[in-house]
Order: structure tokens, then C-alpha cells, then sequence
């Protein structure tokens, strides 16, 4: 192999060192599909100037942006035809295990997203991981930049603990098709302890969408974070609310932590 890389006139580190510059940018530009979804909802009118300046992506110029917006139809006024979806050749995606299945109790489905916060003139980003059974959010982070060391892999290590290694049942973590659920530091995090699911489309992930819009929208504007720093502070606060004093019908009225001890009683009286 050593002879083969002299011949190509490189190294064995710098084509490792291209192939990661690559799953980097081909991922940052799944999630930004995703994002951008969520943008072009709620600011139907933005164009792909101030975009860019909001999104600041980490992998791509300018230019690079400009056709990257063309190309997947984000324009103001795209074609009938787009369709919102995040599925696209050439990436990994994993299997959907969720649509249909029958919870029985926690730990079996853990659902997650990423999305974006605005302030100051600029987005930053929150991702969330709720356990489907019983509402509670188990995992989240803040982030300035859409890179997965600041969205998925803070979210998911906070998560992680909720599990042991020699745990029978995998729980299963379903999403978007965005890039940050399919790298290599995420997957490796994920093997052996998770089961990887994703949808072909959002309509597939609406408890993770519908987490997204509470804590922004109940929580985070009412706040009104100044800073990063004050955002991160009050994500906490959010979190801490949602999870410990909002109540869900769909629960029976519990707060999630709440009805996670009531699981728990039960259980133990079970026993």
C-alpha cells in the first residue's frame, strides 16, 4: 500500500485525512437539509444570503452554499414538486423500527432532532432525545455550530446513562437522515448499546419535532437568552420544567419524571 500511495504522489494520513474532510462535509450538508426545512417554514421569505450568514456552515463557502441552496430547491419560491424529505443517494441511512411499534415501557424507543434557535441575528442549534414512552427529555445540548461534537454526541453521552452495558433490550434511537446520526463518532457511540433507526421523511419523527417546538416556543423565547452562555443556562431551565413540572395527557396527566417513578413503584411492587 505504501508503494500505491508513492505512485499517487501522497500518503496513507493525508487520503485518510480527505476522506474524513468529506464524511464531515457530506454530513453537515444532510443536516443542513434538514434545517434549513425548518427555516423556510418559519421564515418563508428569507433569502439565501441571510441564510447563510445565520446558518454560518462549517464545510461550505459561500458560493458552495449559494448552489447547495439551488440545487435542493430551498428558493423562495421552490417548485410543486419538492418534496420535504431528507433522504438522498450516497449517505447511510438505517432502517425505520419505530412506525407501528407498541411501547410497553421506557428505555425501548428513544426518538431524537436537531433544531434551530435564533437570536441575536443568528441560529444557533438544540438537539433533543426524549424516551417516547414516557415524554422525558434524556439528552440535549446547545451548539454554535451544526458540527456532531456540539449536537449529537453531547445529547446522546447525557442519554447513554440511563442504560447499562449488560442491558438485555437495546433501546432503539430513531431521527431525521441528517448527517450527525450517521458519523462515525455517533455510530460508534451507538454500537452495541442502541439499535439505529431513521425515518425518510419528518412525518416520521413527530415526537421529536413536537419537543422541538415546546422548548423553544414555552420555554426558550420566554426567557429570552442574551448569549450563548445565557442559552445554554436556560436550556437547562427548560429542560428541568418540561421534565419535572409540565404534566402530559397522554401520560395521564404525570410529569414525566413523575410517571417514571410511578413506573418504577410499580415495578419494585411487582417484584
Amino acid at each position: 500500500m505504501n508503494q500505491i500511495y508513492r505512485w499517487l504522489g501522497t500518503t496513507k494520513q493525508n487520503i485518510h485525512q480527505r476522506l474524513n474532510r468529506e464524511l464531515k462535509r457530506s454530513g453537515e450538508e444532510e443536516q443542513i437539509k434538514v434545517i434549513l426545512l425548518q427555516i423556510r417554514e418559519d421564515h418563508p421569505e428569507m433569502g439565501c444570503k441571510a441564510l447563510y450568514r445565520k446558518v454560518n456552515p462549517q464545510t461550505m463557502g459561500r458560493d458552495r452554499f449559494f448552489g447547495f441552496y439551488r440545487n435542493y430547491g430551498f428558493r423562495i419560491a421552490p417548485k410543486k414538486s419538492f418534496k420535504r424529505t431528507t433522504d438522498s443517494s450516497g449517505v447511510i441511512r438505517f432502517p425505520n423500527l419505530v412506525t407501528g411499534r407498541e411501547l410497553t415501557g421506557v428505555n425501548q424507543v428513544w426518538v431524537s432532532d436537531i433544531t434551530y434557535y435564533e437570536m441575536n441575528g443568528k441560529f444557533y442549534y438544540l438537539t433533543f432525545i426524549m424516551d417516547r414512552y414516557s415524554r422525558r427529555i434524556i439528552g440535549y445540548s446547545a451548539s454554535n455550530t451544526l458540527s456532531t461534537e456540539g449536537t449529537t454526541i453531547p445529547a446522546l453521552k447525557m442519554a447513554l446513562a440511563r442504560i447499562t452495558d449488560n442491558q438485555e433490550a437495546k433501546p432503539i434511537i430513531h431521527s431525521d437522515g441528517g448527517g450527525q446520526y450517521y458519523s462515525r463518532k455517533f455510530i460508534e457511540l451507538t454500537n452495541g448499546r442502541l439499535r439505529n433507526s431513521m425515518c425518510k421523511n419528518v412525518y416520521e419523527n413527530p415526537h421529536a419535532e413536537r419537543i422541538n417546538g415546546t422548548i423553544k416556543n414555552s420555554y426558550l423565547k420566554g426567557y429570552g437568552p442574551i448569549s450563548f452562555g445565557d442559552l445554554t443556562k436556560k436550556l437547562n431551565k427548560a429542560v428541568y420544567m418540561y421534565n419535572y413540572e409540565k404534566s402530559h395527557s397522554s401520560i395521564s396527566h404525570y410529569t414525566p419524571v413523575a410517571f417514571e417513578r410511578k413506573l418504577n413503584k410499580e415495578l419494585v411492587t411487582l417484584n
